[in-house]
């Protein structure tokens, strides 16, 4: 199954210049682009510094600002036979929990954008709770983002879920063949290098864990 078509527009490369604000048509600054994840569509809008504020406070209606948190755990512990089991031919995916259907739902690259994992959803359960990041998650916009190198451990980020389909959007523009090339290779290694800046390790006290 392929990404819904309220997000497929967010597979495309960041929106030119003139953009506005989807909500209240104010013109849109590069570095003031946020958005908002529409949950009765399953689409992102964008919006203005203003309205994403509105978007921000709990039962705000169907809009949900996306926040701009990065956080990484580096106690998750997860192998490659782990990996195999979710029968994901790329070495990374992100996962969302879908509030309207309470379950998660869980996408990896490809030649054609995001495509969805048809595993069973008990199998996400337990692989987040492998991690305290789970805890955290805000449900529709952020997403656990999972990356397996080889001879590396497998990273768990957690990310603003608009990223995620940056990330999808860049490999697609980019990849040729049957592992996506080097230019593949190239924007996957910026993006994890931004995430990487942006992230601070989670604290266990903001889950209310120990040391």
């Amino acid at each position: 199954m392929t990404v819904p078509a309220g997000l497929r527009r967010f597979t495309r490369r960041p929106e030119p210049p003139g953009e506005r604000c989807e909500l209240c048509g104010e013109p849109l600054a590069p570095d003031a682009h946020r958005h908002l994840v529409d949950t009765a569509r399953r689409s992102l809008r964008c919006a203005c510094p203003g309205c994403h504020l509105l978007f921000t406070r709990p039962g705000a209606g169907r809009f949900r600002a996306v926040p701009d948190r990065y956080l990484y755990d580096p106690e998750f512990a997860f192998g490659e036979g782990d990996w195999a089991a979710l029968q994901i031919p790329v070495g990374l995916a992100f996962l969302f929990r879908n509030a309207e259907l309470d379950r998660y739902a869980v996408f990896y690259p490809s030649p054609m954008g995001a495509t969805e994992s048809e595993l069973d959803p008990a199998l996400w359960e337990e692989l987040v709770g492998r991690t305290r990041l789970g805890a955290l998650l805000e449900p529709d916009t952020e997403a656990l983002l999972l990356r397996a190198e080889r001879g590396e451990p497998t990273s768990c980020h957690l990310v603003p879920v608009d990223v995620c389909y940056e990330l999808v959007g860049r490999m697609r523009l980019h990849w040729q063949g049957f592992d996506g090339g080097a230019e593949v290779r190239a924007a996957l290694a910026d993006f994890f290098d931004e995430v990487r800046r942006k992230a601070r390790p989670l604290d266990m006290r903001e889950v209310g864990g120990g040391g």
